[in-house]
């Protein structure tokens, strides 16, 4: 699969997906509030922790959201129960919105990478330990600092290449 982040006239981003399957969608995101889409957050967190079923890798497996719009590609036949099979099935889009939101939060704000509390909101969430440490919150933290900085200096697309092996299981 593959993202684009485009720079949106009126302010906003939207992403163009194209996925494996040779479907391709826009996805509408409305994060005017913020210097780095939270899409893009979303995706920056969900590679850099290898997190394969939060909400990208679930698209990747073939799960279609209401904020996306297929503008090129064969529909499958079985796409809507496709869909709703993936993101039915446990996954991991809850711990997704909630470390992706807390790092958002800290590059936003020019804080430093959010340890503590990315464990915390781990713990309200999950009753497993944090399987993530120092360097993997680093690197998800300063990759969304190195896009954040991109997105904002140039009006050019962010491609952002996704990884085959982050995708939610399709059964």
């Amino acid at each position: 699969m593959h993202l684009t982040f485009h720079h949106d006239p009126r302010g906003e981003c939207f992403t163009l997906i194209r996925r494996a399957d040779g479907a391709v969608f826009t996805l509408s995101s409305y994060s005017r509030k913020h210097r780095v889409p939270h899409d893009l957050a979303h995706a920056v967190t969900e590679r850099e922790l290898g997190i394969p079923d939060g909400i990208f890798g679930c698209i990747a497996a073939g799960a279609v959201f209401d904020s996306m719009q297929q503008t090129a590609g064969k529909k499958r036949h079985d796409a809507k129960a496709r869909s709703t099979r993936i993101l039915k099935a446990p996954n991991s889009i809850g711990i997704s919105e909630v470390l992706t939101s807390v790092i958002h939060e800290a590059v936003e704000n020019n804080r430093p990478t959010p340890y503590a509390r990315a464990r915390e909101s781990w713990g309200i969430t999950r009753a497993d330990p944090c399987p993530y440490d120092d360097t993997d919150l680093d690197r998800a933290t300063q990759t969304l600092r190195d896009h954040s900085h991109r997105w904002q200096s140039n009006p050019d697309p962010l491609v952002f290449p996704w990884p085959t092996k982050l995708q939610a299981a399709t059964r």
